[in-house]
């Protein structure tokens, strides 16, 4: 019955492109599936008996509990203006070198990223307080808009990250899956601090690439990226204190405590809710009226989220009753390359579905199905996940159906056109498919820090 789990499948993608809510759709179509499937006698009532115990499973998931706590330390740093005052900052310490003001907006992107987490509030954000700026300065809008949307999408992989919570947990139960099939009843286990200390060195690699290239373009093209003479404000050392101490203590706080093993991610994310609430009151953009925006951006944020989850959990489950988990495993196996070409196919559909799927929805759908069947071919946990974070990143990237070029092109101003945002973001994409190249060749960029600290 495996063509029924295929043509399940084509109809939850057929159903998301339609514009149909995410949740309802993998759920709905699911269980229409089934039902289907036990009128007709071809699909086996006992698999439904295991939904009560997967939700329960999510219900009690102590690791999803993160997921909130890292939403509402994001948006409580947005509303706080935190990335206006880096930015402000920065740009008046590297504004008078050429190109001085895009190495500013990368690293306050990477801040931002390891701040919030939030890619489309990062793009969102950035476009709004530096696209002017960088067009008033003589940026081109090539460079402009491409160094906005790759700093902007660095939150995919730099930790700490609301998507490498979901992926971790997915991972995780992927790696004990695809053990358990090999008949190892001990099996080793992946935690999103793996994931954080896996994807720390491969999204600093990012950063200084995007940095190389500015640099490099700034001496290539002069006119494209012109330093900013005219600015009369010193940096003093308590101003750029005041704008760098308190995001950089909360990064610190929150990433060093997983990766020094003094807390769990949940832990973490706790401290870093509370943090990010300390340095909104400290900065005193915090009324009473933003704080219930916050908790209502949190709610329905976390609420999609789970949702989402809960969906996926029916659909997989449903799924693999049509074994549906099986044919994914014999197609793969049978590629020709072995586990070369097994990986290269499912980085290339997953690249594909970036284009109109969100990462929520390829983490608890697409990952569950494939990456029991590349982890069984002898692939690491850790590495696996960070190729296909740093791959969906790229996608969110591509012309034309990147979504952090629809976020960019939501804010961008009406002189700023399509053309020119596709243009400015495929010498990003190069580099994105750069670092995979490296990272396929010298796995152990990714692997060496959590071997490191956590000797697994």
């Amino acid at each position: 019955m495996e063509w029924v789990a295929l043509l399940l499948f084509l109809a939850v993608i057929l159903l998301l492109l339609a514009g149909f809510p995410v949740a309802f759709s993998l759920g709905g179509t699911a269980l229409l599936f089934a039902a289907a499937g036990v009128i007709g006698g071809g699909f086996e009532t006992a698999f439904l008996s295991g939904l009560p115990s997967r939700l329960f499973g999510i219900m009690t998931n102590e690791t999803l509990v993160a997921v909130p706590l890292f939403v509402f330390m994001g948006i409580t740093l947005e509303r706080a203006k935190i990335a206006e005052d880096l930015l402000d900052t920065l740009s008046s310490l590297f504004g008078r070198l050429r190109g001085g003001l895009g190495i500013s907006v990368t690293l306050v992107g990477m801040l931002l990223a390891a701040s919030t987490g939030i890619v489309g509030a990062t793009v969102v954000t950035m476009g709004l307080l530096s696209l002017p700026t960088m067009l008033k300065r003589g940026y081109s809008p090539e460079i402009a808009t491409g160094t906005i949307c790759a700093s902007g999408t660095l939150g995919q992989i730099i930790p700490p990250s609301i998507i490498l919570v979901m992926l971790g947990d997915v991972m995780s139960a992927a790696y004990q899956q695809a053990q358990l099939a090999q008949g190892i009843f001990s099996p080793k286990t992946v935690s999103v601090g793996d994931l954080f200390a896996g994807a720390l060195i491969p999204g600093l690699l990012l950063v200084c690439l995007y940095v190389l290239y500015l640099i490099v373009t700034a001496i290539v093209k002069p006119d494209a990226m012109p330093a900013h003479i005219a600015d009369d404000r010193a940096v003093s050392f308590s101003r750029l204190l005041k704008a760098l101490f308190p995001p950089l203590l909360l990064i610190f706080g929150v990433l060093g405590s997983i990766l020094g093993g003094l807390a769990t991610p949940t832990e973490a994310a706790g401290v870093g809710a509370m943090g990010a609430l300390l340095i909104a009151l400290q900065r005193g953009g915090l009324t009473y009226v933003r704080l219930q925006e916050i908790m209502r951006g949190t709610l329905r944020i976390s609420s999609m989220v789970f949702l989402i989850l809960i969906g996926a959990s029916v659909f997989s489950l449903v799924f693999r009753g049509y074994g549906g988990d099986d044919g994914v495993r014999e197609l793969l196996q049978g590629l020709p390359g072995g586990v070369f070409g097994a990986l290269l196919a499912v980085m290339l559909v997953m690249f594909l579905l970036g284009f109109v799927l969100d990462f929520i929805e390829i983490t608890f759908v697409v990952v569950p199905i494939v990456g029991p069947v590349l982890l069984s071919m002898g692939l690491d946990p850790v590495w696996l996940g960070i190729m296909i974070a740093i791959n969906l990143q790229t996608s969110f990237l591509t012309p034309p159906f990147g979504f952090a070029l629809f976020y960019l092109r939501g804010v961008a101003p009406p002189e700023v056109t399509t053309g020119q945002i596709y243009r400015g973001v495929i010498p990003f994409v190069a580099i994105q498919i750069l670092a995979l190249i490296i990272l396929a060749v010298f796995p152990e960029i990714v692997t060496w820090l959590p071997n490191r600290i956590y000797g697994s």
